[in-house]
């Protein structure tokens, strides 16, 4: 078999076959296909698309370049969740007491955050000696004992796609609705996952800025993980607006505790229950989404998905109080009002330039190798629909530094006030099962 003639058809746009993709994958990941044939395969299917077979064959051939994860020793149905990116995306906070705390074990390798604000491990680390840094042994009986665990990605997971990503980011082949599925469900799958919910964000502040493109990517990550027998379903989210009202990882964490203990913001309640709802269903607890939607709210209203976050903090050597006494997460030096210069109706905030601020203000990493500041970020007081009156405030600058007029100003170009009402954006789309 040669390089060439795979390129050739796919540039053709016939299907390829799985002894072709597999072809390529192992050639790739050992170095035996150069990266300049590499290229021209990743703008061929950019251009020709892949149907769902190859998908699924180059989706499981990325998973077998490297390790897996076997979560087998693990009892009940494990349930992943995936969010494709956003401002403010706390989920994985509410989500994994909650759901845990229904009896759906949750078994999770999280990463740090590049951007806006930290990952969900940076978020976690805001709680004092909490550690992810626990051996695989322990991490399968905490989530036997506890239902939930949550840990570093480690090992030699999909390292073709790893090298894939990395030519697909110089090569202008990133936005490949079948190479941004295949890599995201290479991950998801290689983590042990039986099965596994999608939350999909749409608009200014996600990947994928249209619905019409969210949808796109959505069937195809659902049509990969059930065509390699991971149930999968996706909901369609919005994040033209950050979601929730705390973007910076302290802020997230004592959000995340307020919206177990069923204080939270709207938005991000109504996401939290709605995605925990299909991963207890997937997890066999459940019948239908509106028989999980209730034993969900039910958890809360009693207590207990609190009391499952207190266990999974204190079990990894975290300060379980701080869930009780929030002012124990890190604090902020300064905290500093942005006035409406005029009233009227808040009819945008953009949402990754509200994250920029944030990551300036040090809640997230500009460079790998950046340190976050666990304390700092902002918390909106208005969101899109709300009214203001001139000199009330939008929202709360978090900063370990006196002088934030800079970030003053990149936040007032970035939120809009009208004088006519606005209705606030509908927050889940769809739901895709099939």
């Amino acid at each position: 078999m040669r390089m060439y003639d795979v390129i050739a058809k796919k540039r053709d746009g016939h299907e390829l076959t799985k002894e072709e993709i597999n072809f390529f994958i192992d050639g790739y990941t050992d170095g035996s296909i150069p990266e300049y044939q590499a290229s021209a395969l990743a703008m061929a299917i950019y251009f020709n698309g892949m149907t769902e077979d190859e998908r699924a064959t180059l989706t499981m051939a990325m998973v077998e370049s490297g390790d897996t994860i076997d979560l087998s020793p693990i009892n009940g149905i494990k349930v992943d969740k995936h969010s494709t990116g956003g401002v403010g995306d706390t989920t994985t906070l509410v989500l994994a007491p909650l759901v845990a705390a229904v009896g759906v074990p949750v078994a999770k390798m999280s990463g740090r955050g590049l951007g806006h604000t930290g990952g969900t491990i940076d978020k976690l680390e805001a709680v004092p000696g909490f550690h992810v840094e626990i051996d695989n042994d322990e991490f399968i009986r905490l989530v036997n004992e506890n239902k939930i665990s949550v840990i570093g990605q480690s090992g030699n997971l999909t390292p073709a796609d790893k090298k894939l990503y990395g030519l697909r980011d110089v090569t202008a082949t990133v936005n490949s609705i079948p190479l941004i599925a295949s890599s995201i469900m290479s991950k998801k799958i290689a983590a042990g996952a039986d099965a596994i919910v999608l939350d999909v964000k749409t608009g200014a502040g996600a990947f994928m800025k249209s619905e019409e493109e969210s949808v796109e990517l959505a069937k195809a990550m659902v049509s990969i993980g059930n065509n390699v027998g991971r149930n999968t379903m996706a909901v369609i989210s919005d994040m033209s607006q950050p979601l929730g009202r705390a973007i910076g990882n302290a802020l997230e964490v004592k959000e995340a505790i307020d919206t177990l203990r069923g204080e939270g913001p709207d938005d991000l309640t109504e996401l939290s229950l709605t995605l925990a709802s299909q991963m207890v269903v997937l997890g066999g607890k459940a019948d239908t989404l509106d028989e999980a939607r209730n034993m969900l709210q039910e958890v809360i209203e009693n207590g207990k998905a609190l009391e499952t976050l207190k266990t999974f903090l204190s079990s990894q050597g975290g300060d379980a109080s701080v869930v009780d006494q929030t002012e124990r997460l890190p604090q902020a030096k300064y905290k500093i009002e942005l006035p409406a210069k005029q009233s009227g109706y808040v009819s945008d905030m953009v949402a990754d330039e509200l994250g920029n601020a944030a990551m300036q203000l040090g809640a997230g990493r500009q460079t790998k190798d950046s340190v976050i500041d666990l304390a700092v970020g902002l918390f909106l007081n208005k969101k899109v629909g709300d009214y203001v009156e001139e000199g009330e405030s939008l929202l709360t600058i978090y900063s370990n530094n006196e002088d934030v007029a800079s970030i003053k100003d990149q936040l007032y170009n970035h939120i809009t006030l009208t004088e006519d009402a606005i209705e606030a954006p509908t927050l889940i789309k769809t739901v895709i099962s099939e």
